[in-house]
C-alpha cells in the first residue's frame, strides 16, 4: 500500500513551512507521525509531493531515517507539468492546488493510495482502519475517506475551512465545503455562508483511499477544470471537488470511514505548542519511540 503526502504548500497563515516544523520531542516533523504510523498498519511506500527547492532535503532527511524496506519517492509539483496537450499560464507562480498534485504522482504509484496532509496528525487507528479498508476490497470503482468529527478539527484561534460529509448508509453523497468555521459559545458556524453545524457531523480532513485509476479521472478533471478557470493565474484546482464529481456522476462510491482517531493541525502559529504538548504526551505514554526513528 502507498501513502501519499502532500507536502507542497506555502503555510501562508502559519507564518512558514509548517510541514517542516520541528514539533516532536527529538525534533520530528509532524508528517514523521504520520509516516510511522502508516508504516506499522503495513503502509510500505511513501510518495510525498513537494516544492522543486525541497526535493533533495526531503530526500536525504527521510532516507536517513526510514528503514530501507520501505520505498520513498519524492516528486515536485511544478506548475508546467499539466496533462498532455495544456500550457500553464506563464504567470502562474503558485501551485495549481491539491488535485494537481495528486496528479503529479502518477509515474510512481501503480496501486491503490492513500492521500493525506503532511501538517496534519490523523492518529493510529485512522492508518489503522485504511489499511483495513484496502485488505477488505480490491474493487477499483470503491474508495473511501477517513472522516473525524467537526468539533474535533477546530482551532483556538482562528477559523478553518471543512468539508462536511453527508453520509447515507455508510457511504457518502456530498461535502459541502464551508470556509470560514469557528465555535462561538457552544455553537459551531460558518461565518463565510452564516450556516449553523452540527458539531458532531463528519468532515473531510483530505485523507482519501483512493485506487489507480484515479490519476486518470484527475486527467481529464484536470483539463475540464482549467477551461473553466476565471483567473489561470491564482485560481486553484481542488482534490474534494475532483472526488465529489466523480460521485456525482456514478463513477466511484466513496465509504466512509470511521477514523475513531483524534486529529491535531497546524494552521496558525498559535496551534505549535498545543501540538508540541500533545505529541509530548503521547511519547511519554510509550505511543511512540523517542526518537521516533532507531535509524
Amino acid at each position: 500500500m502507498v501513502l501519499l503526502i502532500m507536502a507542497a504548500g506555502s503555510g501562508s497563515r502559519y507564518g512558514k513551512l509548517k510541514q517542516f516544523d520541528e514539533l516532536g520531542p527529538s525534533g520530528e516533523f509532524l508528517m514523521e507521525f504520520s509516516i510511522y504510523d502508516a508504516i506499522q498498519s503495513g503502509f510500505n511506500h511513501i510518495v510525498l509531493i513537494t516544492r522543486k527547492e525541497n526535493k533533495e532535503f526531503l530526500n536525504n532527511y527521510l532516507r536517513q531515517r526510514i528503514d530501507s524496506s520501505v520505498k520513498i519517492d519524492v516528486v515536485i509539483q511544478e506548475t508546467t507539468n499539466l496533462p498532455l496537450g495544456m500550457t500553464a499560464d506563464p504567470k502562474r507562480e503558485k501551485p495549481w492546488g491539491t488535485a494537481h498534485a495528486v496528479w503529479c504522482a502518477k509515474d510512481f504509484i501503480s496501486d491503490d493510495f492513500a492521500i493525506i496532509n503532511a501538517d496534519d496528525y490523523y492518529g493510529a487507528k485512522a492508518f489503522k482502519n485504511a489499511a483495513n479498508f484496502f485488505n477488505s476490497s480490491r474493487d477499483q470503482n470503491n474508495y473511501g475517506l477517513v472522516s473525524y468529527k467537526l468539533k474535533n478539527t477546530l482551532s483556538a484561534f482562528g477559523s478553518v475551512s471543512r468539508g462536511v460529509c453527508k453520509v447515507l448508509n455508510g457511504k457518502l453523497t456530498s461535502i459541502n465545503e464551508h470556509l470560514k468555521i469557528e465555535k462561538s459559545g457552544e455553537t459551531v458556524k460558518d461565518f463565510d455562508s452564516g450556516n449553523v453545524l452540527n458539531e458532531d457531523d463528519y468532515v473531510s480532513m483530505n485523507f482519501w483511499l483512493c485506487r489507480s485509476n484515479f490519476f486518470a479521472y484527475l486527467d481529464l478533471y484536470i483539463k475540464e477544470t482549467m477551461n473553466e478557470l476565471k483567473n489561470t493565474e491564482k485560481d486553484e484546482i481542488y482534490l474534494p471537488f475532483a472526488a465529489q464529481k466523480l460521485l456525482k456522476k456514478n463513477k466511484i462510491s466513496i465509504d466512509v470511514v470511521d477514523s475513531m482517531s483524534g486529529w491535531f493541525g497546524v494552521t496558525y502559529a498559535q496551534d505549535k505548542k498545543e501540538s508540541v504538548e500533545k505529541l509530548k504526551m503521547y511519547s511519554n505514554k510509550g505511543r511512540y519511540p523517542t526518537p521516533l526513528w532507531k535509524n
